[in-house]
């Protein structure tokens, strides 16, 4: 505050003229003092509050720099998918008959070889019998069979021998046997070989016709066994058609039968998701995905796990699926979920953040500020982008500075302030 002094008329009257002046001087020089320290202070507060403003003027500006580093950069679609069941069969009857027991209902959880179903089928149980019947008499066929043969051998043995040992007298005293009787001997001797021939196509045929029969026999028992209905998988019985005493038809592909359960295999789940046309050709097996179910709050990642590789001509997109294990049954079929899907990713790449790029006429550019503080534009070749920061393929190294925003702002060549931006800071604890 300024200080002031001040000297009556009465006092100035009583001071001789020499005294008077020496006062006058001594009172200018403490205001001038006074004043210079005052006007020092205003200039020195000043000064601080408006250091950048009076630098700005003087043509040196300050300018919020984000520096090139190496992060992973991805590209990603957001869509919306449906959870389904990992397996989902409806189960028939093979045969027709009536429902003797059904086990289940709808949400029963079932293992699989669980039976789930037994069917009633009289007639069925009378052909198996049949089917055993005809077995066992082919088998004795077979053994009748083999004593004819062993039987037919026998005899041949004997008229060759026969008609062997007539031979040989014959040869040893010609004339003593009648000729008739060696033709006898040698015709019997031949019948017999015939019939031991006949004995074993007999025999083989009656080996033939076991087999049929036993062929016959395994498919009624085939048959037998299609009545009692089990679960191919661990799941869920989702439906249910039948209750106990209802007839239902053989589920051949000539007949409309309704089926008796319907199986879900839930315990793993497909998320399918529609990929548009445009981002056909960047998905790969394994890319990530970030979901979403919005009925549970959930929040998990998964993978790609398979796609069907062709669009489907009606919505132009195809069907990509993303396994999901379900062990605790907490999702359902049926649900939708918000699935973020990294289609492009690139670890280690280049990066500046992405308001750091501007483009024009098809370039991509970017203000540099060099070891020396100046302002340079510098042409790039971005790559991939993901909503915080594009890849750099080629004109800045790591460790570079660029300008983040108000581009306008800045001229080649210009010497500028670097500041770290705020941008950059708060992109990397989100990258952490």
């Amino acid at each position: 505050m300024p200080v002031s002094y001040e000297v009556s008329p009465d006092e100035v009257k009583h001071v001789p003229a020499r005294g008077r002046q020496v006062l006058v001087a001594v009172t200018v020089l403490v205001c001038l003092v006074v004043g210079w320290i005052v006007v020092a202070r205003v200039l020195a507060g000043r000064s601080s509050v408006t250091g950048p403003i009076a630098e700005a003027a003087s043509g040196t500006a300050y300018a919020a720099v984000a520096p090139v580093q190496r992060e992973t950069v991805s590209n990603s679609l957001s869509i919306a998918g449906q959870f389904m069941p990992y397996q989902n069969v409806e189960l028939h009857a093979k045969v027709a008959g009536y429902i003797k027991k059904i086990y289940v209902d709808i949400g029963d959880r079932v293992h699989a070889g669980q039976i789930l179903a037994v069917l009633e089928v009289p007639e069925l149980l009378a052909q198996v019998d049949e089917a055993k019947a005809a077995v066992h008499h082919a088998a004795e066929e077979v053994q009748r069979a083999h004593s004819e043969v062993s039987r037919a051998e026998a005899n041949n043995v004997a008229l060759h021998s026969n008609a062997e040992r007539l031979v040989n007298t014959d040869k040893v005293r010609p004339g003593l046997i009648a000729q008739q009787e060696l033709d006898d001997a040698t015709a019997k001797d031949r019948a017999s070989q015939a019939q031991v021939d006949a004995a074993k196509s007999s025999l083989a045929a009656a080996k033939q016709q076991l087999e049929v029969a036993k062929a016959d026999q395994q498919h009624y028992a085939a048959l037998s066994s299609y009545a009692t209905i089990t679960a191919p998988y661990d799941g869920v019985v989702t439906w249910r058609f039948a209750d106990t005493g209802a007839l239902v038809q053989a589920g051949t592909s000539s007949n409309t039968g309704m089926p008796v359960v319907t199986l879900a295999q839930v315990n793993i789940l497909r998320l399918r998701i529609p990929v548009p046309e445009s981002v056909v050709a960047k998905v790969r097996v394994g890319d990530s995905a970030d979901v979403h179910v919005q009925a549970t709050g959930e929040h998990f990642t998964g993978k790609v796990a398979r796609f069907t590789d062709a669009l489907d001509p009606s919505t132009r997109t195809m069907q990509v699926e993303i396994d999901v294990p379900n062990d605790k049954y907490a999702l359902q079929p049926g649900m939708y979920a918000d699935v973020q899907l990294q289609v492009q990713s690139r670890k280690d790449a280049l990066t500046v953040p992405v308001q750091a790029v501007q483009r024009h006429n098809g370039k991509a550019t970017v203000l540099l500020v060099d070891s020396h503080d100046r302002v340079q534009v510098r042409d790039i070749q971005p790559g991939l982008e993901d909503p915080n920061r594009i890849e750099v393929l080629s004109g800045l190294a790591e460790g570079n500075r660029v300008i983040v925003g108000n581009f306008d702002a800045y001229q080649q060549g210009q010497r500028v302030h670097p500041k770290p931006s705020e941008l950059a800071s708060s992109a990397a604890g989100a990258t952490e």
